[in-house]
């Protein structure tokens, strides 16, 4: 098993090294070897943890939920269940979002439908007035 210095673990993650400290002080790797100059030691199963919570992280947990989580992960198969709800929870949470963001880029797709038509135009009158039908049918739900 390969173990990496705080720094080499920042690079491989991405994260900071204040952020991993951070992790570190509140509980996150609870048998993370030292040095023996009392340097934390990340090893692989750390960096798979670090990967983990940033992935709940981006997902919208928060710290506490995250921990509690690597608490369950201590527990062994008795949590089994109690990840397994909170990582459905999490993809259903995600897939809203995603579904929301895709609205949302499917409302800016038709203004810039719109100011293209307008611009190459020289008005926004002749797009005002399109009757639904001259407008591409993508785009018709979006009207606002």
């Amino acid at each position: 098993m390969a173990h990496y210095s705080i720094g080499e673990a920042a690079r491989l993650t991405g994260l900071s090294v204040s952020t991993l400290r951070y992790y570190d002080r509140e509980g996150m790797f609870p048998n993370i070897e030292r040095s023996h100059g009392g340097n934390r030691v990340f090893s692989d199963r750390e960096i798979d943890t670090l990967k983990i919570i940033e992935c709940l992280k981006i997902s919208g947990m928060s710290i506490n939920e995250i921990k509690e989580f690597l608490q369950w992960c201590q527990e062994g198969d008795a949590s089994l269940q109690k990840r397994q709800e909170m990582f459905y929870k999490r993809l259903a949470e995600m897939e809203k979002q995603m579904e929301a963001l895709q609205d949302t880029i499917n409302k800016l797709k038709f203004k810039c439908w719109y100011y293209d038509t307008a611009v190459s135009a020289g008005t926004e009158e002749v797009v005002k007035n399109l009757p639904d039908e001259e407008i591409p049918k993508e785009f018709r739900k979006y009207k606002l």
